[in-house]
């Protein structure tokens, strides 16, 4: 008994692309050539998508899946397996379109809801397979459809909910599916139309407002905001205006407010219903007339010198019945002057200021712009100094005065010379800086400075100042005589001197052996010092240098000169003496014993 499988086919009846509901048939066929007329067991397998969906075992040539009801989660790619005794064989695969999908089920919550509420939906694809994408739908006459959508990864049906807005009347809902088939999208027809009544929880409120004709500054204005609900509680009205809440009530159907009116009274109100999530507004505009114009304050002068008289005025254009106050502007408010449109005073420093005048009629108070008031006091003579303290500068360096004016408002303006060259002018305080950085050495021209500031005196003008110019000290020079070797106990002479530097100049001279020892220092007004060191010994043996310095604080340092001490000639001669006669004696003691020798 032997056989062999030569093809596996796989068909779809009616065709590969069934409409949604109708039956479809999946048939397997194989090809068998045998040795012999035997009955030949074979088990079929159909797959769908690599999931088993089909399995029989039958001895003819052809197996059958019949499908009475196709979906869209019927599409796919089958194929067929054969297997008998051990052998094995499968079809190519064949790809089944299911052409669209059930049509959804809506069912809403309620079927009649207040503003503010929300509906709930339920919206089922029966008989699909999920994933699955949901689509709601909330439909109002003349307007576009709002729609929400939800993707359900594990389930057939989905739930959604719409708020209820103000306005919101018949409400109409339904929905729609969609799934993806090999990155096609199928979409479902669209469901049942689900109506839901919408009814008001109260009334859109009415805002009045008293008086309705002209208002003008000082009259009392009253507004009234007020509404009809189902139920009062949670009832909330709020008045505002610009977003700033003037007033609110909870649980009543009215509200009121009222305020003097003023021309900052004038706009747009607003009236807010609310109670749960529903809510109403009404929007009135108000114009509120002016009564007279803010007051001006005028002034004799702006800018006037210490002890002189400055008048105030206080006047409406057009408008003479008003209570008028005059004030100064401080920090924390104004303080009261007076009474009265007008204001004479004697004004010294301290009345330096801002002022404004207050007007007030039928309780409406208006203040004018502030008015700017300058009182100044002279400039006292200034003063010029340097800013180290010391009235001189070194060579190179830049010099930096300060002028300085203890009396006098400011700002005062400084101006500064050198000569009669004007270098600098600084509008400051009480004092300003100016730098110099142009310093000559013979540079003889002094500087002085120059302060003024609005008082009428004019200008003030300090003393002259007069700069030294310290030159720092260069090239030192050093010596001695005699040079090199120095008898013991001999007079030696040590020259320091510099090739420039201004007077008086520090010198010091320094002994180096193992370690540096001062030995002479001296504050000359001269540009070299002389040095006589009367006995030199043998521990004045070294290398010797010079430093010079001034109040440039600069020190230079010169060449060193290694002296060296020694033994003077009448030294040498006790030292010879002390050496020969003990060997002069020796050899005449030494004549003396061979003589005596010789005559024995």
């Amino acid at each position: 008994q032997v056989f062999t499988f030569n093809t596996v086919e796989i068909k779809v009846q009616p065709s590969v692309k069934v409409k949604n509901g109708d039956p479809m048939s999946v048939v397997c066929h194989v090809d068998v050539s045998k040795s012999t007329d035997f009955q030949l067991k074979i088990n079929f397998t159909i797959i769908k998508d690599g999931k088993l969906v089909f399995m029989t075992l039958s001895d003819k040539g052809e197996a059958r899946y019949e499908i009475s009801t196709a979906r869209s989660s019927d599409t796919g790619d089958y194929e067929c397996t054969v297997e008998a005794s051990g052998k094995t064989k499968s079809s190519n695969p064949v790809h089944v379109w299911v052409a669209g999908m059930t049509k959804p089920i809506l069912t809403a919550e309620k079927k009649e809801v207040l503003e503010g509420e929300v509906v709930k939906l339920w919206c089922e694809l029966p008989e699909e397979v999920p994933p699955l994408y949901f689509f709601f739908r909330k439909i109002k006459m003349n307007s576009t459809p709002q729609e929400k959508f939800v993707f359900e990864p594990h389930r057939n049906f989905s739930v959604a909910t719409f708020s209820v807005e103000e306005g919101d009347n018949i409400l109409q809902f339904d929905c729609f599916g969609r799934r993806n088939v090999k990155l096609k999208y199928e979409t479902s027809e669209h469901s049942n139309k689900t109506q839901v009544t919408v009814r008001e929880p109260f009334i859109k409120p009415t805002l009045k407002v008293q008086p309705s004709g002209n208002i003008t500054e000082g009259d009392r204005i009253q507004l009234e905001c007020s509404t009809v609900v189902a139920r009062m509680h949670d009832i909330e009205i709020i008045l505002q205006k610009n977003k700033t809440i003037l007033n609110s009530v909870r649980d009543k159907q009215l509200l009121k407010y009222s305020a003097i009116a003023t021309l900052e009274d004038s706009g747009e109100y607003l009236c807010k219903v609310e109670q749960g999530r529903a809510s109403k507004t009404t929007k009135l505009n108000v114009l509120v007339t002016e009564l007279f114009p803010p007051p001006v304050l005028s002034a004799s002068m702006n800018k006037l010198d210490e002890n002189k008289e400055l008048a105030l005025s206080c006047s409406i254009n057009g408008f003479q019945n008003a209570n008028f106050s005059i004030l100064r502007k401080v920090s924390h408010g104004a303080v009261w002057l007076k009474n009265s449109r007008n204001l004479t005073m004697k004004v010294n420093v301290n009345n330096t200021g801002s002022y404004i005048c207050k007007a007030e009629v039928k309780g409406i108070v208006k203040m004018s712009k502030p008015v700017r008031i300058n009182v100044y006091a002279p400039v006292s003579k200034p003063t010029l100094s340097v800013a180290s303290g010391v009235p001189e500068v070194v060579l190179g360096k830049p010099l930096r005065l300060i002028c300085r004016s203890v009396m006098g408002t400011p700002p005062i303006t400084f101006t500064f010379y050198k000569g009669n060259e004007v270098k600098k002018t600084v509008i400051n305080g009480t004092y300003a800086t100016f730098l110099d950085e142009n310093i000559r050495q013979n540079d003889k021209r002094g500087y002085r400075c120059e302060a003024r500031n609005n008082h009428s005196s004019g200008m003030k003008t300090s003393n002259i100042l007069n700069i030294t110019v310290i030159v720092p000290v260069r090239n030192a020079s050093f010596g001695t005589i005699p040079y090199g070797e120095v008898e013991d106990g001999s007079e030696t002479a040590f020259l320091c001197s510099v090739k420039e530097g201004s007077w008086p100049i520090h010198f010091r001279i320094f002994r180096k052996t193992d370690h540096e020892v001062l030995v002479y220092e001296k504050n000359e007004y001269a540009d070299r010092i002389l040095w006589r060191k009367e006995k030199m010994k043998s521990q004045d043996t070294g290398t010797y240098y010079c430093m010079a310095s001034n109040r440039a604080n600069v020190d230079v340092r010169s060449h060193p000169i290694t002296i060296s001490v020694i033994l003077a000639s009448w030294q040498k001669g006790i030292i010879a003496a002390f050496v020969l006669i003990p060997i002069a004696g020796a050899a005449a003691l030494a004549l003396w014993w061979f003589l005596c020798k010789k005559k024995k």
